[in-house]
Order: C-alpha cells, then sequence, then structure tokens
C-alpha cells in the first residue's frame, strides 16, 4: 500500500530564523514558497538532493509543543550523512550545538542530535 514518504510537515514559531536553518544551515533547496493571506502563514518547500522532503509552515502565535522529556508522538527527524564528523564540524562551523556521538546499541551506526530553532530534535546518522 504505502509507496515512500512524501513529506514531513513542520510549523514554526519565527518563519525567517527556520528558513535558515533549513536551507542555509541544512542546505536544503527551495522548491516553492508561498504566502497564504487567508491563513496569515508561509508555506515554504523544501527538497534535499533534489527530492521533496520538508513543508515548512508559519503560523501566527503557534503553541509550543513539548519536546522534552520524551512525550508521545512523531520525536525526531533523521537524515543520513556519509561522514559524520564532517557534518559536526560543518555545523560547529555555522553555529549549531551537538549532542555528544552515540552508537545504536541494534546497528553498531554512530549518530548524534542537535535542535533546529523550536527544539525539534534532528539526528544525523553515519551510512
Amino acid at each position: 500500500m504505502l509507496k515512500s514518504v512524501h513529506h514531513i510537515a513542520i510549523i514554526c514559531s519565527d518563519y525567517q530564523k527556520s528558513k535558515v536553518f533549513y536551507t542555509q544551515i541544512l542546505g536544503c533547496e527551495i522548491l516553492a514558497e508561498n504566502y497564504r493571506e487567508e491563513r496569515s502563514s508561509y508555506k515554504l518547500d523544501l527538497m534535499l538532493n533534489g527530492v521533496y522532503c520538508i513543508e515548512l509552515f508559519s503560523f501566527p502565535d503557534p503553541p509550543d509543543r513539548v519536546s522534552r522529556p520524551e512525550a508521545s508522538g512523531l520525536r525526531h527527524l533523521a537524515f543520513s550523512v556519509e561522514n559524520l564528523d564532517g557534518a559536526i564540524a560543518e555545523l560547529a562551523g555555522k553555529g549549531v550545538v551537538c549532542e555528544p556521538v552515540r552508537i545504536d546499541e541494534f546497528t553498531g551506526k554512530r549518530f548524534i542530535f542537535f535542535a533546529d530553532p523550536d527544539d525539534l530534535p534532528i539526528e544525523l546518522v553515519e551510512q
């Protein structure tokens, strides 16, 4: 029945700050950017390596979402990288603080977490 993940929708509290984070820091490309007057909302369609993956929304005064401690629901976004140490260095150069490297107890793969501007956990997994 399911073929693949189509996209991930993220509602941000500061549209410009999140737009910079996802495009200039994480390197997503803008596919389309639209302002929806009737909702006082932006919708930014983002691609990663030519694949549509994230819809970034702004809404007036969205409520905060509990991120920590671990809460029910969507936990984090995870992206694969070829070189975890290189990715950590690149993020550090852009002012992003990463948690210490961990090793998945089942796969043996190295991974890290850091947060987007709204404290949404983002994971990088070395492939």
